[in-house]
């Protein structure tokens, strides 16, 4: 094995200064209007949006078709725990709703 001598610490150590000094000076001297960008991630997410309410709106359409399902078997098999799992699954569905008309009115859109 070879052993690192004080030397060869230091030249690492001065290599690595160099390295991040160089890294940082070039990060800068390419650094953008942060207002642009952030102007423009605003637009983007609020393009966006709707097309996440509508996504919501038809998860929140699926589960309630699946949840429908489960239900309904679970009634003719008679079992007793069938109030509860309705509830879950109605509970869930109006969840989805009530999330995507609170997230539009309190975002303004």
């Amino acid at each position: 094995m070879k052993i690192k001598t004080k030397s060869m610490m230091r030249k690492g150590k001065a290599f690595g200064i160099a390295f991040t000094v160089y890294v940082l000076t070039y990060a800068v001297s390419y650094a953008q209007d942060g207002n642009a960008g952030i102007n423009e991630a605003t637009t983007r997410v609020r393009s966006y949006f709707d097309t996440g309410t509508q996504l919501m709106y038809a998860i929140g359409a699926v589960l309630g078709l699946v949840g429908a399902v489960k239900v309904y078997q679970k009634w003719n098999a008679g079992e007793p725990d069938t109030g509860k799992v309705a509830a879950s699954w109605f509970g869930s569905c109006v969840f989805l709703v009530i999330v995507a008309t609170v997230l539009r009115s309190f975002f303004g859109m």
